[in-house]
């Protein structure tokens, strides 16, 4: 079976929005793009390079899509996956684009990702797209998360854990400290909460 994997850079009060560059996201106001630059090193390089060269296919929001439509492939020598994985794209407007393979999910996304993840094929890499990650969160379709947490908080924008979150455990599987202060962490989904008493 398939895993969708999470892969965000995330502050320390869970923002994910627009982490890349100033004119990135601006919804809702957000006037802090760009905020992951000053904390750029090598190590930080190392992982993104390691994980941008394993076997993938995108599952993306239309949101990240079209912010990624323009610039990648301008840019396929920076990151050549990209350009020939399988973009599945939740979009309920869009239906086809020039950036190709793509492929649209409208409907009910939930269900479409369910399928996806019974079929053959290389893991569903998920970036930004806060509002997919919501409801990939709410059907449980999240398999793990690969977090990049910044030692900064941004006050508000679009976050990674919101509207639908569930209950739910998490074991680290690789976790890392960069020279900068940037927590680079792997969790893979391990089962339910458990409670009891200290």
């Amino acid at each position: 079976m398939r895993k969708v994997i999470a892969i965000e850079f995330v502050s320390l009060d869970g923002v994910i929005q627009s982490p890349g560059g100033p004119e990135e996201d601006t919804s809702g106001g957000f006037a802090y793009g760009g905020w992951t630059s000053p904390y750029a090193d090598p190590d930080i390089a190392a992982v993104l390079k390691k994980q941008m060269n394993l076997p993938f296919d995108l599952l993306l929001g239309r949101k990240t899509f079209e912010i990624w439509a323009p610039h990648w492939p301008k840019h396929g020598d920076a990151w050549p996956g990209v350009n020939t994985a399988m973009k599945y794209v939740a979009s309920n407007t869009l239906t086809s684009h020039e950036w190709k393979p793509s492929l649209f999910l409208g409907g009910d996304i939930g269900a479409e990702v369910f399928k996806l993840k019974q079929q053959q094929g290389p893991d569903l890499h998920v970036y930004g797209s806060a509002n997919l990650l919501q409801t990939l969160l709410r059907h449980d379709l999240v398999d793990a998360f690969w977090l990049k947490i910044f030692p900064v908080t941004l006050g508000g924008g679009k976050r990674l854990f919101a509207g639908g979150t569930i209950p739910a455990a998490f074991k680290v599987t690789e976790s890392n400290v960069t020279s900068n202060g940037v927590i680079i962490v792997n969790y893979e989904r391990a089962g339910a909460v458990t409670t009891g008493s200290l």
